[in-house]
């Protein structure tokens, strides 16, 4: 592997301009050399740095993972395969104090997906089950489609006229490099199947919560209600929603056929893999880096969240081979089960309670491989403030303004008090491959991945050395 030079300013630059034009990169490289903050580092954060930039730990780590083990379910037999995996990989890399914490999560298996126009123009659509949700009977369902431009359409529509129909919930999501538009287009996700089954309708399909344009469905985790029966719901990909769209603007009455066949099987075990580099002076206060080992079945789970396993478990390797040793205690948690609703992040917030006074700050690092380009504060003291302001100048980066609860698993210690950062990284093209068959391991780039490194071990000793108390 070829030495990764590239600083972590030019780096987060290439990911901000990913999508523009050469000429607009230009004028906007000119302008970054102007706004862009000034690295103030130590020597031991250079040493760091250039340790990270020319490492490949990352990289091989997220290879590794994707490969050996490929997919892996919440619950599965891949799931616990991947646990195996990592603390077998922790030692490897010389972690201390490994170990898994188990729990228990509901299981899901896919089964049969098909879709298909029955008139008045026959043929396929490609289309997957939400996670969790329930089947159709084994013969499908054949209906005609109630169309809904938006889902705040369907939540505005009157109760009832919907019996026997399968509605179709469209509506775009935004590109965002922080991934804003995500939010609001997941509501339909999430609670199509409530809302559409409130009024009677028999099956759900959704335009899958993406921003590409491939024929690849977007899975992901769905809810139901309590008080609503349970009807099917899938999502379709964008070029078969278009083509759906299409024929229905067309006037005519559409019906469809649909089958889906997942089943729920019961309790099944999972759990959150964790090892750690011991503080030399506070062992007892803890710094929490992360990424999730769960994934959707459909692809192999690099940027989802292989990327963050990788970063993390190769972050902690970097400071270990730079012979620097912490004061406070490094914990690194692959945590199990964050597809099908943080079970991982709140069986480790439930496990630990009486311990989160000595948890100093935590992160994770679940969106993807791009490019690092700001730094977000969880952290409500100024003290604390200072520190992450201190990192981000030693990254030569900016502080958002905007507020983190550090990711997804973080957030359930988060809500219990523990201060949180991210290191926020360019998802411009990350929900291109969010929950579909294309998140492959040739989606990562090993500079980005590098550049990832170099700003979380940075974060890491920086904050492990720092006197400060991130609560003040």
């Amino acid at each position: 592997m070829k030495t990764l030079l590239l600083s972590i300013s030019a780096l987060a630059l290439l990911g901000a301009c990913s999508a523009q034009t050469a000429t607009e990169m230009t004028k906007d490289a000119a302008q970054a050399a102007d706004v862009m903050p000034e690295r103030v580092v130590t020597p031991e954060v250079a040493r760091l740095q250039k340790l990270a930039r020319e490492s490949t730990h990352a990289y091989d780590i997220t290879e590794s993972l994707t490969t050996e083990i490929g997919p892996r379910l919440a619950g599965t037999e891949e799931e616990a395969r991947a646990r195996d995996w990592a603390m077998a990989k922790m030692a490897e890399l010389g972690f201390e104090n490994i170990r898994n914490e188990p729990f228990m999560v509901p299981g899901w298996i896919r089964g049969v997906e098909t879709a298909e126009i029955l008139s008045p123009n026959p043929q396929q659509l490609f289309i997957t089950s939400l996670g969790g949700a329930v089947a159709t009977p084994p013969e499908g369902i054949e209906a005609d489609i109630a169309y809904f431009p938006t889902f705040e359409d369907l939540k505005n529509a009157p109760m009832g006229g919907l019996d026997g129909k399968i509605v179709f919930i469209s509506g775009r999501m935004e590109k965002a490099p922080d991934g804003a538009g995500y939010g609001p287009a997941n509501q339909k996700r999430r609670s199509g199947a409530t809302e559409a089954g409130k009024r009677g309708a028999a099956a759900v399909i959704i335009r899958s919560v993406g921003t590409d344009s491939h024929r690849f469905p977007h899975t992901g985790q769905m809810r139901y209600a309590e008080d609503v029966a349970p009807i099917p719901i899938g999502a379709l990909s964008a070029p078969d929603a278009d083509q759906l769209e299409r024929t229905l603007d067309r006037g005519e009455t559409v019906r469809i056929k649909l089958t889906m066949t997942p089943r729920a099987v019961g309790e099944l075990p999972s759990g959150n893999v964790i090892g750690e580099i011991v503080g030399t002076e506070k062992p007892e206060e803890i710094i929490i880096i992360s990424g999730h080992l769960d994934s959707w079945d459909l692809g192999t789970g690099a940027l989802d969240d292989g990327a963050g396993i990788g970063i993390a478990f190769g972050a902690a390797k970097v400071l270990m081979e730079s012979g620097l040793k912490p004061k406070r205690t490094i914990r690194v948690i692959a945590y199990g089960a964050e597809e099908i609703g943080l079970k991982g992040g709140f069986a480790y917030a439930d496990k630990h309670a009486d311990d989160l006074d000595n948890h100093v700050l935590a992160s994770q690092s679940d969106f993807g491989a791009g490019p690092v380009y700001e730094v977000r504060s969880g952290v409500k003291g100024a003290a604390g403030n200072a520190v992450l302001k201190d990192i981000a100048k030693a990254l030569g980066l900016p502080m958002s303004e905007k507020p983190t609860n550090g990711g997804p698993d973080i957030g359930p210690i988060f809500n219990k008090g523990v201060p949180a950062m991210r290191l926020q990284q360019d998802g411009t093209d990350y929900f291109d491959y969010h929950h579909t068959p294309d998140d492959t391991f040739d989606k990562i780039d090993p500079e980005h991945m590098a550049q990832n490194v170099e700003a979380w071990v940075t974060m890491l000793w920086m904050a492990s050395e720092a006197d400060t108390d991130f609560r003040e």
